[in-house]
């Protein structure tokens, strides 16, 4: 019996990714059951490809989303349209997650307007130029966010100086709400040494922002000193560890110049932070934290940083620890 060979059609290829950020995009927004903007489900889009791929592989059986991993999604398609850098691995829902806040810190004004609110809340990436990773995020009101776009640390620094030498808004916003702009900025913006300490610490960093700069991370070790009694002692406590005797007089000089808005402020969290934020914009205190950082130096700066850091590791109790018999990883659980 003779057979005849049948032409088969051959099977299409596999669609190729061009664009592997914008397919997971959508295939994410599948998972979770979530629906793409109008705009991006054009055919062919590469976001289209991963939902509409999403969609056949999860179909209804998607679980329910949390509103940190619906901002994730925002934040990466956002990152996305704007050719910026997210590692989506590192920045998670988590992550997301820890960023939740009630009030504006630049505005210092409710959160929780409608989408295109000026009171509505956004995710901001603080060096935008660089990747979008942890630390490197923060969440401000759109108006805030509006107010800064596209300044550097140096722009921004030019219109909380005109604000405050002219008494007025500059755009809209006061000296204050600048001045915490601009540190906000230059907590992700790797800045010389004498430029970071001509910046005031005019904002404590909200939830889940790191500071680069070591003059920065080294004003926030001591602002943090007033948030909790007992302050006096702690600071004598780090004037003692200074090396030289003119030193501990530059710094208890400064520590004279930010008391008075301490006592003022009374033991309200709330209220101590946002004055120790002010109390940094005053002439007195900026000109004695000038002059005892510049005196201590670059090097000197970093090891007393190394030195605080060192302390409060020894201070801290070792975490527990399974025995090591029980700290079996999944992969040794399914062998089992």
């Amino acid at each position: 019996m003779n057979q005849v060979a049948l032409p088969l059609p051959l099977p299409h290829p596999a669609p190729v990714v061009a664009d592997r950020a914008g397919f997971d995009i959508g295939w994410d927004h599948a998972h979770l059951g979530l629906v793409p903007a109008a705009g991006l489900l054009q055919q062919g889009g590469a976001v289209c490809q991963g939902w509409m791929a999403g969609k056949a592989v999860f179909g209804r059986r998607v679980p329910a989303s949390s509103r940190a991993t619906r901002q994730w999604l925002q934040l990466r398609l956002r990152a996305w349209q704007e050719a910026a850098t997210l590692d989506a691995d590192e920045v998670t829902p988590e992550v997301v997650a820890r960023l939740q806040a009630t009030h504006c810190p630049v505005l210092r004004l409710p959160l929780g307007g409608a989408a295109n609110q000026p009171d509505a809340a956004v995710i901001e990436p603080l060096a935008p130029a660089a990747a979008w990773a942890a630390g490197r995020l923060a969440t401000l009101s759109r108006r805030a966010a509006k107010a800064w776009d596209g300044l550097d640390v140096d722009a921004l620094w030019r219109r909380a100086r005109a604000a405050q030498l002219g008494c007025t808004e500059v755009d809209g916003l006061d000296a204050g709400a600048w001045w915490r702009l601009t540190a906000l900025r230059a907590f992700a913006t790797p800045l010389h040494f004498a430029t970071a300490t001509r910046l005031p610490l005019a904002l404590l960093p909200p939830p889940g922002v790191e500071l680069c700069n070591p003059v920065q991370r080294l004003q926030l070790r001591v602002t943090s000193l007033f948030l909790k009694p007992g302050w006096a002692a702690r600071c004598r406590g780090l004037a003692e560890r200074l090396p030289e005797q003119a030193l501990r007089h530059d710094f208890l000089f400064f520590v004279g110049a930010l008391t008075p808005r301490v006592l003022e402020a009374g033991s309200d969290p709330h209220t101590l932070g946002q004055a120790l934020e002010d109390a940094w914009l005053l002439e007195r205190v900026q000109r004695r934290w000038q002059h005892f950082v510049l005196s201590l130096g670059e090097v000197r700066c970093a090891a007393l940083l190394q030195e605080m850091a060192d302390q409060g590791r020894a201070a801290t109790p070792a975490p527990l620890r399974r025995p090591a018999a029980l700290r079996i990883s999944q992969p040794e659980l399914l062998a089992a």
